[in-house]
């Protein structure tokens, strides 16, 4: 499947918003608020930002970053789950907190398909599967390789217990038959700076986190977790085509509404949203972040999350990780 490019099915969306009041149809009238369940700085944030700007260009409206980070990106998620359904309180989703948290955490705040009003996935990416550069494989086929012939020797890094790249690294292990040992951190840059130093076997990082190792030679890419290659690592091969058919898992960025916001204004900020990320600019500005602009309906975007839940949760089951 290509991930991104999911087809649309009406159902998936119903029940998600109402229509509204007449007075939505002079929406906005005010500043929008675009939640960032993250601290200032990281990937999340440079989406949303890039994103405000434009749209806050074309609406004639301010949309002002707020970031409540914590909990696992679950406190500003949360919080934009119970605020007015009226458009002036938006989120800047990801794969962490809609599609992994729920399969993870025994007791989630908010429910990412009953809560919210999907509006569009704005950006993908996936992850990069990198080892130190003095292992001696060149391949994923030679890693595997080298992992059997040794086993319970090698193990990988990640953000923490159920975080995105854990279970990736679950689903990839699953697949590849492997055993290895899961070093959880409490952060990207914390795994990959281990990683460089020989620390840990591997780790799948995003793409921001491991090209600048990646380009100074101290870490080799053996894949990409995407069906397709990705554009800022061009000659790395997918997992799909090393051996594995069928591998795909991409992280991803999208806007949120509460549930009940009215149909007219989420049909607004979808089309004033992908009009931006369509402008070669932002565009620019999106792929210098590593990262692929989506743009897509809001029945296709909610269609994604259904899916993409049931995949982490089948996985997170299988390797039977759960946070309380």
């Amino acid at each position: 499947m290509q991930a991104w490019k999911c087809i649309a099915f009406a159902s998936a969306f119903a029940g998600s918003c109402v229509m509204g009041p007449s007075n939505a149809d002079d929406y906005p009238s005010r500043p929008i608020r675009l939640i960032v369940p993250y601290a200032p700085g990281g990937g999340a944030d440079t989406v949303a930002r890039i994103i405000a700007r434009r749209v806050g260009d074309t609406i004639g409206q301010t949309i002002v970053i707020e970031n409540r980070g914590g909990a696992g990106a679950i406190i500003g998620t949360d919080m934009v789950a119970k605020a007015e359904p009226d458009g002036y309180t938006l989120l800047l989703g990801q794969s962490g907190p809609i599609s992994i948290n729920p399969a993870v955490y025994q007791d989630l705040r908010y429910d990412p398909i009953k809560d919210f009003a999907p509006i569009t996935m704005t950006t993908a990416y996936p992850y990069i599967l990198v080892v130190n550069a003095k292992l001696p494989v060149k391949s994923l086929q030679g890693l595997v390789a080298l992992a059997k012939s040794k086993p319970g020797s090698m193990n990988y890094g990640t953000t923490g217990i159920g975080a995105a790249n854990h279970l990736v690294a679950e689903l990839f292990s699953s697949k590849a038959g492997l055993k290895m040992a899961h070093i959880p951190y409490r952060g990207t840059a914390l795994a990959v700076a281990d990683l460089v130093s020989e620390q840990v076997t591997l780790v799948f990082g995003d793409p921001i986190s491991v090209l600048p190792h990646m380009q100074a030679g101290t870490l080799r890419a053996l894949a990409v977790t995407s069906t397709q290659r990705s554009a800022v690592a061009p000659e790395v091969p997918t997992i799909a085509e090393s051996g594995f058919p069928g591998f795909d898992a991409i992280a991803w960025h999208g806007i949120l509404a509460p549930a009940k916001t009215p149909v007219n204004i989420i049909k607004k900020l979808n089309t004033e949203i992908v009009n931006a990320l369509q402008q070669p600019e932002t565009k620019a500005l999106l792929v210098n972040q590593a990262m692929q602009t989506v743009g897509n309906s809001p029945e296709e975007f909610a269609a994604f999350i259904k899916q993409d839940i049931a995949i982490w949760k089948a996985v997170a089951a299988a390797a039977d990780v759960s946070v309380k």
